[in-house]
């Protein structure tokens, strides 16, 4: 009898491990046990259009584009897509990306008749996620559309992330001697592509200011100097970097003052792209950045504060996503499934569309698709990297916002596809 009742109990402690470990399998696929409420699909859908359909203020100066993961096909094609609405309806010239503003330049003399290939070009941005068909073909069109452009019309390419140093430096030097300045203090920073070890980052930042003054008393040198500015803005960064490594507070300074950089840098290209005669321009870059948060100084927040309706962004969101991200421990880059949660994007998955566009103007905010996207709503949010127990903490990739204080407007994916990183 006794062995009767331990081997029952023995099943029922099995029956019930099985039932959790069940359970805490769903939860981590879906990040809960289902995808998240839905707003209604047929009120949704009576206000969503497709891309052709995006309009632009005439006041926006700054057109920004969020994506809400890196690692994903649709996310990278919608650069192109709107790129091209904008080049064809509202007379942008300049597209500039979350990259590296060197490695951007190189991609910049490509697609005014550089040596080489898109994919090539690709690669100097210096981050993988963008070593990919789509980016390639990005590069393409701009590099095409170039070769019958009107004088003054053509395409131009730009970064305005500060952290990679090889092509800038390679850029500032060639600025430097174009501009008849000695370049024998600057040349002994570099150890072939990296840093010399015989310098400290102090005495980097210091010879770097030397080399910027000096160009300042030149005529014709603002990309020059403005290189010196992003190998500033990357040692500055890389410093604070180093101190707070172990201080989440301090981590969380560095990242508002990396946005701030990087506003600065958007103003920088306005401002050169003005002096052109051309008063938009294109930013992409992850949702984080473009966003015009109320509670921290993003980029775009501090692009918004200064220039109100001038500032137009576009968010982005997936229902489903199957996304390249690389494993904070490992590097090795995966593809996960993630669900965002998001009601809007579950009404758009639930209407039919495979993406779609929702201008946040156009909806009556007394109505429930208006309430709810200016209500605090889950959204999918995923950034350069993966760690297992993201899926146990779905707020780990996740914002808690609302749509319409951080956007303008959205494109919604229903199910995203993972990029395809074309190694060399």
């Amino acid at each position: 009898m006794r062995k009767k009742k331990h081997k029952i109990l023995r099943t029922v402690l099995l029956c019930l491990f099985t039932v959790i470990l069940l359970a805490l399998s769903v939860f981590m696929h879906f990040g809960g046990f289902g995808t998240g409420e839905s707003a209604d699909p047929k009120e949704f859908a009576s206000y969503a259009g497709n891309i052709q359909d995006i309009s632009i203020p005439k006041e926006a100066r700054i057109i920004a584009l969020g994506e809400a993961a890196h690692g994903n096909m649709e996310f990278q094609e919608l650069k192109l897509k709107v790129f091209k609405l904008l080049v064809e309806k509202y007379e942008v010239r300049a597209f500039a990306l979350e990259g590296d503003y060197g490695g951007c330049e190189q991609v910049n003399r490509y697609i005014h008749g550089g040596e080489g290939t898109a994919l090539e070009a690709a690669r100097a941005i210096g981050f993988k996620i963008y070593c990919t068909k789509e980016m390639a073909d990005l590069i393409s069109y701009m590099r095409q559309y170039n070769e019958t452009a009107a004088s003054g019309e053509d395409l131009r390419f730009y970064g305005f992330d500060m952290q990679r140093y090889v092509y800038s430096f390679q850029f500032l030097t060639e600025g430097c001697k174009k501009a008849g300045i000695d370049t024998e203090s600057l040349e002994s920073l570099m150890d072939g592509e990296n840093w010399s070890a015989g310098y400290s980052n102090k005495d980097r930042i210091q010879i770097l200011s030397q080399i910027k003054a000096q160009l300042e008393k030149q005529k014709n040198t603002g990309q020059a100097v403005h290189f010196a500015d992003v190998l500033l803005q990357y040692l500055d960064f890389q410093v604070k970097l180093d101190i707070s490594q172990d201080d989440p507070v301090a981590l969380d300074a560095l990242a508002t003052l990396r946005d701030e950089l990087l506003s600065q840098n958007i103003n920088w290209i306005a401002a050169q792209e003005s002096q052109a005669g051309h008063d938009r321009i294109f930013v992409t870059g992850h949702n984080t950045h473009v966003a015009r948060w109320e509670s921290s100084d993003s980029m775009g927040k501090l692009l918004a504060d200064e220039m109100g309706k001038g500032y137009y962004v576009i968010g982005t969101d997936f229902y489903k996503t199957r996304c390249n991200v690389p494993d904070q421990s490992t590097g090795k880059r995966t593809n996960q499934v993630f669900y965002s949660h998001d009601p809007l994007a579950n009404a758009a998955k639930k209407a039919g569309f495979d993406i779609c566009w929702l201008d946040f103007s156009k909806i009556p905010a007394d109505t429930p698709l208006g309430e709810l996207s200016r209500d605090y709503v889950y959204q999918g949010n995923l950034g350069e990297s993966y760690v297992w127990y993201m899926r146990l903490l779905p707020p780990s990739y996740r914002l808690f916002q609302p749509p319409a204080t951080l956007y303008d407007s959205m494109i919604f994916v229903s199910e995203a596809t993972p990029i395809q990183i074309l190694e060399e």
